[in-house]
Order: C-alpha cells, then structure tokens, then sequence
C-alpha cells in the first residue's frame, strides 16, 4: 500500500510539474492586455500630445515605451457609441449602441448577441476583467459579468461623484457602484484609488495567467475632482484648465501605480498597454465650460469635426513591438479589438469586424488599413473621410471657433490642408461632395 501511495504521489507530481511547465509556456507566450480607456480627454491633453502645460509622467512613458498615434479616431463623439465601438470592432451603428445608454438601472445598452473583445480572449483562454466606467448597459445581462467579464468593479451609468458614488444628473439621486453585479458601499473613498485598487489586485492575482483588463477611468468627465495635492500644483492656471488639468495629473498618477505594478511583478515587458481617449473633451456646463484643449482642431465632445473624435491614442508591448515611434496614419478605436487578437496569435474572420488590424502600421509604418471610415450620430448628423477628404452632415461645433453657416449643412474639408476645419470647401469640390455622399449612403444602407 505504501508503494502504491508513493507511485501515485510521484505521479501526481510529475503531472503537477508538467501542468506548471506548459502553463509557465502559455504566459510566456500569451502576452497580457491592457486597456486604459479614459474619459473626455482632450485631444492634445497630453504632455507628449503638446500639452505643455499638463503634467503626465506616466502617459507619455506608454508613448516612450511604445508607439504613438497622431491621426487616431474614436468611432463616436460620446461615450456610450464610443465604448460600444472599442467592445465590438464594428462602428456604433453596426454594434446596436449609436447612441448612449440610459444610467437608470433595467435599460438595456449593447446588444448581448454582438461578440465582446472580453468574449473572445476569454473562449481563447484569459482571464477577464473590467475596472471602472461601464455605460453600456444596465440589466444583468448587459452589465460586465454579461459580457465576458470574469470580474467586475465600477460604475455602470455615464458617470458618479467620485466620493459619494451617487448619480447625480437627474432626481432622483442614485447610487451607482457594482462589483459582480452586487451593490457595494465604499462612502467617502475615493473612486479614482478604488479602481487603481482594483486594477492592481486584478492583475497581482492573474499574474500567472494571460489576462486582459478594460481600466475605463472616469476622469477627466465631470465632475472635475482631482486631488488636493494637483489642485496646488495647477493653482497658478486660469480655471477651468487649473481643475481639468488636476483631474488629468490625478489619472496620470493612478496609470503610474499600475505600471509600478506591472513592473514589480515582472510582466510589464509581456503586457500590451493600450492608452486612449474615448473622445474629445467635455465644454459642457457642468465641466465648468471647458478646461480641455483639442488644439488647433475644431470641435469638441459631441462634434463630429476633428476636436470632438481625434484622441490621443498610444500602445505600448516592450516584448513585441518598437519603442518611442510616432504614426501619422489614420486608425481607429474599432480596430484595437482585430489589432490585439493578431498580436495575440488569435485566428479571426475580417468580415466580422469593420475595424481592421492596425498591427503592420503599428509594427513597420505601414499605411493605414483604411482608406475611408464613417461616423453616425443620427440619420441627420454624420460624416465621412475617404483618403485626405472629410464631409460631414449638419456638423456641430461646440468649440464656437467659427460661425457655422446655413450653407454649411454639408461641411466637406481636405484634413491633410486644412486640418482646423474652419472653411468649407463644398462649393468648391461639389463632385467630390457628390462622392462622398455616396459613398455614406452605400454604408449606411448596408448597416441599417
């Protein structure tokens, strides 16, 4: 019996070790995701963006240690399309989610049937997990735990008061904080520290495995509540940039946290980081009016002109890709999800997704995958860039930096030349407006 008891353990040992081995193989080679997704930031709202003004250490680290986008869209000028977009790989309108998702709990958002990048790396063996702003459904089954997310904490409405965690847009006032579906109470602590908490406990506990973590910080939306120790340093600006800019300093400092993290635990050189915006930055009343900067570029949130949807957008994988690069080509926050799964060596059908894989653009400066994209926020206001042309239907322009004119119903620009937006060339070019229209139309009858 005793032999017996010593050949089983043996054994049971032996397929132990093998097991450790070839799980010690998969990590290795199956490197962990990341995607830092932040809220309302500018399009320049970064130091290495020309924000000189703004201190963000950590942001321009991933730039450094990675490769930095400066034509990069998000498919949507606000936040519920934008999101919809970045988990689906297909334009708001294809998704199911043209439009944001209610905050009150028991309204549905993304439909359940579309396929989630959580989904698909986690049928592909990773552990799954979301921190932070959701707004993309607010029932069981289009919450986080519905979608793929093996692990939830966060928000699921379009935003919270960062210490109360109350919703306090419309009456009645409601609290909004969820971890797996389950109501938790966290009163008077800070929501940006939970969540760096929470990011930093996820990726401690599945550092053996290959992971992917959605962090979508709620900052810089309103409200604008950086901490005291930035409200000092930015004293001396003009407000609104003076709390905008403490909000931005507050996320940097928390993204800093988690790649001391990574770091510390020995996987940061095997974990690709994706940092984005969502879209351009909030000129809302409730955000004091302003306080983010796109630039020379025209338009902000809600604004289909360059202001309100190209964002600052970076990746970051030590291990499998160049470092400190700049890409001038155009790409989109649709093609993250085709773009992880190549990295990733996980096979996929391109007809799935209208994002492509910007993996060889990313890689060697190869031209974009696209040569045109189009933006719907409804059937009267959208827009459509083919090559260096854009035309855009009823534009609006919260950023007031010229008069829109009857006229300009539709508003059409060559971006590489006139990149500010502030004339319309339709008169001029009325074939190519002609084209463009066009070719919207052939999208959008295939989309609806």
């Amino acid at each position: 019996m005793k032999n017996w008891s010593t050949i089983l353990k043996t054994f049971l040992s032996f397929i132990f070790s093998l097991f450790s081995i070839f799980h010690g193989f998969t990590q290795h080679n199956s490197p962990n995701v990341i995607i830092i997704y932040t809220d309302d930031q500018g399009t320049v709202d970064v130091n290495c963006y020309g924000a000189k003004d703004l201190h963000t250490p950590n942001m321009d680290l991933i730039a450094k240690t990675g490769v930095r986008f400066t034509q990069f869209y998000a498919a949507a000028p606000v936040c519920s399309p934008s999101r919809a977009a970045l988990m689906t790989g297909k334009t708001p309108l294809a998704a199911g989610l043209p439009g944001n998702a209610s905050s009150h709990k028991g309204n549905d958002g993304l439909p359940t049937e579309e396929l989630t990048i959580a989904e698909k790396l986690k049928e592909n063996g990773y552990v799954t997990g979301h921190v932070g702003k959701w707004h993309l459904g607010y029932t069981v089954p289009t919450m986080p735990n519905g979608q793929g997310f093996d692990y939830s904490f966060g928000h699921m409405g379009g935003c919270i008061d960062n210490y109360s965690h109350f919703f306090y847009w419309h009456g009645p006032n409601r609290h909004d904080l969820w971890e797996n579906n389950e109501e938790v109470w966290r009163d008077g602590e800070f929501f940006q520290d939970l969540m760096a908490e929470k990011a930093n406990q996820f990726v401690e506990e599945n550092k053996n495995n290959p992971f992917f973590l959605y962090y979508a910080i709620n900052l810089p939306h309103y409200p604008l509540q950086g901490t005291n120790k930035w409200r000092e340093h930015y004293k001396n600006l003009e407000s609104p940039r003076n709390m905008y800019a403490a909000a931005v300093s507050t996320v940097d400092e928390r993204i800093g946290e988690l790649l001391k993290k990574l770091d510390a635990l020995g996987i940061r050189d095997n974990t690709i980081l994706i940092f984005q915006s969502d879209h351009g930055h909030s000129m809302e009343e409730r955000n004091f009016g302003s306080g983010g900067s796109s630039g020379i570029y025209r338009g902000a949130k809600f604004s289909l002109f360059e202001g309100g949807i190209r964002v600052p957008a970076m990746i970051s994988w030590p291990k499998g890709l160049p470092q400190n690069k700049v890409r001038e080509q155009m790409g989109i926050n649709t093609d993250w999800f085709p773009t992880i799964l190549e990295l990733c060596s996980i096979p996929y059908e391109e007809k799935d997704f209208e994002g492509k894989s910007l993996a060889e653009t990313i890689k060697k400066g190869k031209q974009s995958p696209h040569d045109k994209f189009w933006w719907y926020s409804n059937k009267n206001i959208w827009a459509i860039r083919k090559g260096d042309w854009k035309l855009l239907k009823n534009p609006r322009d919260p950023s007031h930096k010229t008069v829109l004119a009857e006229n300009d119903s539709l508003f059409l620009v060559n971006i590489k030349i006139h990149p500010e937006e502030l004339e319309n060339q339709a008169e001029q070019h009325p074939e190519k407006v002609k084209e463009l229209m066009a070719e919207y139309e052939l999208w959008y009858d295939g989309i609806k």
